[in-house]
């Protein structure tokens, strides 16, 4: 049976409707947003750094948050200090041979980051055991901690991060278009933070 012009119609509007809760779940959480963009905010003024992390797709997504915040796209915007752990193919590789995979951000952390940085985990479904250990270690270490998480949040958002943000959906297409909206939030939001005298003290909104 031909697929009518309806058909294709429904199916359309069902991809984008797919999309809409999840992004109104992110505006609803607009408070703990701002949160976390503070806190990165007040460590990258304290001289801080951003490292970030993820498998698969969100490894790309590492690479991408890295270079926005070191290059910014926007004339004008301050650059400011990001690596990702998935971008030195050599350390990876060898720390997943040497190590094991659970290891390969736990372990770039424990030699690379400094107590007053930022870690910033990237997980499709809250359950990747890589980055749940570099978080942990991060936390070990006195880092801020932020989660970017898809799904419920999964283990990641029950291992007491300072702040996890969570595109509430099932469909991992659908998360990752989430936390690419997230993540250019975040970076927008901390250049707020840096344009507005006096927002970066600790208890500016505590």
């Amino acid at each position: 049976m031909p697929w009518s012009e309806e058909a294709a119609g429904r199916a359309v509007d069902e991809i984008f409707e797919r999309r809409v809760p999840p992004l109104q779940t992110l505006v609803g959480d607009a408070e703990q947003v701002a949160r976390a963009c503070h806190a990165m905010a007040t460590r990258f003024h304290e001289g801080g750094k951003l490292i970030v992390f993820g498998n698969g797709g969100p490894s790309t997504d590492a690479q991408h948050v890295a270079v926005e915040f070191v290059h910014p796209v926007i004339v004008g915007k301050r650059a400011l200090p990001a690596i990702s752990l998935t971008a030195d193919v050599a350390t990876v590789t060898g720390v997943a041979t040497g190590a094991g995979l659970d290891e390969i951000f736990a372990h770039q952390i424990r030699h690379l980051a400094d107590p007053g940085d930022i870690a910033l985990g990237i997980s499709t479904d809250g359950g990747c055991g890589n980055v749940l250990r570099g978080l942990a270690e991060a936390r070990r270490q006195g880092l801020l901690t932020v989660g970017l998480l898809g799904g419920d949040g999964g283990r990641i958002a029950r291992s007491g991060l300072d702040h996890v943000l969570i595109a509430d959906a099932r469909d991992p297409r659908v998360v990752k278009e989430v936390h690419v909206t997230t993540y250019h939030i975040l970076w927008e939001l901390v250049h707020v933070f840096f344009e507005h005298p006096g927002a970066l003290r600790r208890e500016a909104i505590a």
